[in-house]
């Protein structure tokens, strides 16, 4: 019997993608520039974590990342190839996303919702036996099987997150992108769903309020502050009280945690 690892990594891509960023600059109107130009590479297989304050350009940047918007200078690069210059259907087949947002009810049941993840790999409106297997396999990693049949609308907050992570799964992608996954999530299914992220096999990129979180997951974190990435590296290096102080506007105190032996951290008001 596969462990959830070995089921996770079935469910995704077979390459894990190389991202390249190249001085990625946008904003709503030439004159108004949100994000300020961001050059980074992000690995195969590597989890990314982006964070900081609101208002940071998290969102901005992700929403270059996935083809949403088309950066007023600067390339986005997927193995090489700048994802503006592929097909939307080639770029779907390798780029899953999960929003804040919820989807779209439609009147659709929580195993319709995940099936839509199959929607760039379907020829016409055939679907193969695997293609079903993918679904209850995301179904169950997510534990969602006894859902399967409600209506998505009946859903809490935090079931209709995880269905939407099971649906990006089903998608098979090469790049996974997440925004804010762990919102509305009780704290067991935030730690299971970070678990499963990591182990995944694909290249991820999440933003993350919760810094502890970014910190026992993320290979790397880097650090978003009024548009700008001001930071990017390894959560021990980069998650400094002098760096929170500076982004965060809060005093923080760290440790190891005695168990994963990550940063840890507590955090107060600095008068």
């Amino acid at each position: 019997m596969l462990d959830r690892a070995q089921t996770a990594s079935r469910l995704v891509g077979s390459s894990p993608a190389l991202l390249e960023l190249d001085g990625v600059c946008w904003g709503p109107r030439a004159s108004k520039s949100i994000l300020q130009p961001v050059t980074l590479s992000v690995a195969p297989g590597e989890m990314l974590a982006i964070v900081g304050p609101n208002g940071a350009g998290k969102s901005s940047l992700l929403r270059c990342l996935y083809r949403f918007h088309r950066p007023t200078a600067g390339t986005v690069r997927l193995d090489g190839t700048d994802i503006w210059r592929m097909k939307p259907r080639d770029c779907a087949r390798r780029i899953a996303t999960v929003l804040q947002e919820s989807a779209s009810e439609f009147g659709l049941t929580v195993a319709e919702i995940v099936e839509l993840g199959l929607t760039p790999h379907v020829t016409g409106f055939r679907t193969r036996d695997c293609d079903h297997d993918q679904v209850e396999a995301a179904l169950a990693l997510l534990g969602l099987t006894t859902l399967a049949a409600r209506d998505f609308g009946s859903l809490s907050g935090g079931e209709k997150q995880r269905v939407m992570i099971a649906r990006a799964l089903v998608q098979r992608p090469d790049l996974l992108i997440l925004d804010e996954p762990t919102n509305h999530l009780d704290i067991r299914h935030q730690l299971e769903v970070l678990e499963l992220l990591g182990n995944l096999g694909c290249t991820v990129i999440v933003s993350l309020h919760d810094l502890a979180l970014a910190s026992a997951h993320a290979d790397r974190v880097l650090v978003m502050d009024g548009g700008r990435a001001v930071a990017c590296g390894r959560p021990a290096d980069i998650l400094t009280p002098e760096r929170i102080r500076q982004s965060f506007s809060v005093g923080a105190t760290l440790d190891d945690h005695p168990i994963t032996g990550r940063p840890r951290f507590s955090f107060h008001l600095e008068r």
